[in-house]
């Protein structure tokens, strides 16, 4: 049901076309100790090429050299605008802070989002993002992808995870219930985050500037996604187990404030793929109707396998799905170690 019928919704839709606006961006990206991310990405973003976009940085009380590079770089571009955010007492240590006063800097009305350590694919990215506005689409959702790592199984279980986790806010989004979105590649109209009071409803929560703000603003009738190729960004993923697994839990600890209907669904298929992992290993075990199993094992395997192969195709991640269903038990298995660390202790947010 989940694979045909949900992800189906975006892995059998059409290759999505660029059709080029001139509507004013402005590119915000926020850094805290990113010296050397910013140092690449920044003139990434400074040559895009689009007629009418200016770059926000927000240095969030940085102690390297981040502010200095941010400093150097409002000398050499023109449309550069620096924010400076100083430890607050209310709201120390909360991205959502900085990013509300980068918000609130910005000079034009379409905000278009990505992280210090994320870069383009291409110099038409704010031109594919911003394609997809329209008068009454006002919040595009992106494909924040990771690098890929030769001869790494860990790297493809992170970017089949990321793979699945955009099928499903990109499915979701078709069937008109969006429930979230990446930070790495996110862009709405300035007046949708003013309209729900900005990240005043989950203040309290570390993270989420992200996926909260569109799990609360977003719906059928104002949010699209943009799958382009042109439209993506990438970063550096995590090399050891013990970083991403650390990750991990900070994103599973957030998706706890969603709404219920998105809770329970996302509950339900992460309980379906464990379940016909359990349910099918015993029937086998115990030779009951064993043809019938199989067969039923084998049909759900052909459709996730489909599915998520056609939408790898769209994503760029074809060599995932040679993989698979490898890195899904291995995704499956993490998800329950991560759901019983959180129960225990509580994950690390942004410093």
């Amino acid at each position: 049901m989940y694979y045909l019928g949900v992800f189906g919704k975006f892995a059998f839709a059409k290759a999505q076309k660029i059709t080029p606006k001139r509507i004013p961006i402005s590119v915000i990206v926020c850094a805290k100790n990113e010296e050397e991310n910013v140092a690449k990405y920044v003139p990434l973003l400074a040559e895009q090429n689009y007629p009418d976009f200016e770059i926000v940085l927000i240095d969030d009380a940085s102690s390297d050299n981040t502010l200095e590079l941010f400093e150097a770089f409002e000398k050499q571009y023109s449309n550069i605008r620096l924010v400076k955010v100083q430890n607050n007492e209310a709201f120390w240590g909360n991205k959502k802070y900085a990013l509300t006063l980068g918000i609130k800097a910005a000079k034009k009305e379409y905000l278009l989002f990505t992280d210090a350590d994320c870069y383009p694919t291409s110099k038409d990215w704010i031109t594919a993002m911003s394609s997809q506005f329209t008068l009454h689409k006002t919040i595009v959702l992106g494909y924040g992808g990771y690098e890929k790592i030769a001869n790494s199984f860990l790297n493809k279980v992170i970017r089949f995870e990321t793979l699945l986790t955009a099928v499903q806010y990109f499915s979701w989004a078709k069937l008109g219930h969006p429930y979230m979105g990446v930070g790495r590649n996110l862009a709405y109209k300035k007046e949708e985050f003013f309209r729900v009071n900005g990240f005043i409803n989950h203040i309290q929560v570390r993270s989420g500037d992200d996926d909260l703000f569109i799990n609360e603003a977003a719906n059928g009738g104002n949010t699209t996604v943009a799958y382009s190729p042109e439209s993506f960004t990438y970063s550096e993923p995590k090399k050891t187990f013990k970083d991403w697994f650390t990750q991990k839990r900070r994103h599973v600890a957030t998706a706890k404030h969603y709404k219920t209907f998105d809770k329970m669904q996302l509950g339900l298929f992460y309980a379906s793929q464990l379940l016909f992992i359990v349910l099918a290993t015993v029937l086998l075990a115990f030779q009951f109707q064993w043809i019938l199993v199989l067969s039923l094992v084998g049909f759900r395997y052909l459709c996730a396998w489909v599915t998520i192969g056609i939408a790898a195709g769209k994503l760029k991640e074809k060599d995932i799905k040679f993989w698979f269903p490898f890195v899904e038990l291995a995704l499956v298995f993490t998800q329950i170690n991560v759901f019983i660390t959180n129960i225990f202790s509580k994950p690390v947010n942004w410093k």
